[in-house]
């Protein structure tokens, strides 16, 4: 009896760790890869500026779903299955020494992303994965009671008793998925920077707060954390989750609308109270002085600027009407947002197969049996800090140890 045929189309994180996982465990099983480049782990190089944040330490479960903006609720029993610990242990394993830094992310020793992409190629070399590149895959079929037939672009035919998608955000995926009885989300941009052309930031490019709170207003989606102005509008952390948590109904919008920017921890009532009583206490100092230090000089006198007040006056000359409008300028400012802009070399979809259709305690479809679903091409998104690529390994995992004949 021949062995069984298994074929994942894509070589990414998601495909190329199925393989393996699949090709450990399942012996007796010949296990191809097809990917469609000539660059197999292409996110695994660019990941981190070329460092590749492989996962988060976090080690909880329920803790780390709450990085998921959509698909942690199903991720919850995967995670208790394979989660960053056991990525951790199995990369380090496999000759790629990793560190935690103080934020949770996790990098290799080496800080290059070739360290973690070799060790996957060298484990797959090992297990006898085939990975073919530049292939051009054309057609899908799958009629009951037969293998999946998979036809490449040159009209070679491959028979498939396993097929496992693992096509990231393409539509291409997305299609295949469709073709054999899937519902898929639509794919919309899910971590990215925003353009906002605001006289307020122009010229501050590189000044940070470390602790802001950015909102769409109108909606509930608000996310605190490190704000960073560029040379285009604003980015830092908490815009790039707020983009992830709001990816659809900023897309809905055509990424325009406006934006409530609070460049400090604390309410619009406290930061009134906080300049009311500064006023008292530095009666004699200008309003150049500033009374948070968590606020940069540069962006304070932007901001006094724009509330009208004068640079050069005392804070004892502070009308009650100025007061105010500073106090708004600093926690409930509103600003134009126009478009998006991408975040570094990290592209991230929101969008994909609706997770009921899919088992995950195996991650085979519930739709057609034989089809197994690994990694991006899920309608499963993470905030950026290694959790993506969590995912990817968790999902793959399962999708190896699954592909039972």
């Amino acid at each position: 009896m021949s062995s069984p045929n298994v074929v994942i189309v894509g070589g990414g994180a998601a495909g190329l760790f199925a393989a393996i996982a699949g090709a450990e465990t399942h012996r007796q099983g010949r296990f191809t890869v097809l990917e469609r480049g000539s660059q197999p782990l292409s996110k695994v190089l660019v990941s981190g500026g070329g460092r590749c944040n492989v996962t988060h330490a976090c080690f909880e479960p329920r803790a780390l779903i709450t990085h998921y903006p959509r698909g942690g609720s199903a991720l919850l029993g995967p995670f208790h299955r394979f989660q960053p610990r056991d990525a951790m242990d199995w990369f380090e394993s496999h000759g790629v020494p990793l560190k935690t830094e103080p934020d949770g992310r996790v990098f290799p020793v080496s800080d290059r992303s070739e360290s973690v992409a070799q060790s996957l190629l060298s484990a797959a070399l090992k297990s006898g994965v085939d990975l073919r590149l530049n292939v051009d895959v054309k057609t899908i079929q799958k009629h009951t009671g037969t293998p999946f037939v998979v036809t490449l672009g040159d009209g070679e035919t491959l028979r498939a008793d396993r097929l496992v998608l693992a096509t990231g955000g393409s539509p291409q995926g997305h299609a295949w998925a469709k073709s054999l009885g899937h519902t898929v989300q639509a794919a919309v941009p899910a971590l990215f920077s925003f353009t906002v052309p605001d006289d307020r930031l122009r010229g501050l490019s590189g000044v940070s707060v470390a602790q802001g709170e950015i909102q769409i207003s109108g909606t509930s989606f608000r996310q605190e954390g490190p704000l960073l102005i560029t040379h285009t509008g604003l980015s830092g952390p908490a815009v790039i989750a707020l983009s992830s948590w709001g990816a659809r109904v900023l897309n809905q919008s055509g990424y325009k609308g406006s934006l409530v920017v609070r460049w400090r921890p604390g309410s619009l009532e406290e930061t009134v109270e906080r300049l009311k009583s500064f006023r008292t206490e530095r009666a004699r100092q200008g309003v150049g002085t500033c009374p948070f230090p968590d606020i940069p000089r540069r962006l304070w006198d932007r901001l006094v600027m724009f509330a009208d007040v004068p640079a050069d006056g005392r804070w004892a000359d502070l009308s009650k009407t100025s007061l105010t409008r500073l106090a708004q300028e600093i926690s409930a400012g509103v600003y134009t947002l126009t478009g998006k802009s991408p975040f570094k070399e990290e592209f991230v979809t929101c969008g994909g197969v609706t997770l009921d259709e899919v088992n995950f305690k195996t991650m085979e479809s519930r739709r057609q049996p034989g089809l197994f679903f690994a990694g991006e091409i899920l309608d499963i998104d993470g905030v950026t800090g290694g959790f993506n690529f969590q995912n990817a390994w968790t999902t793959g995992w399962l999708t190896g140890q699954n592909l039972i004949f």
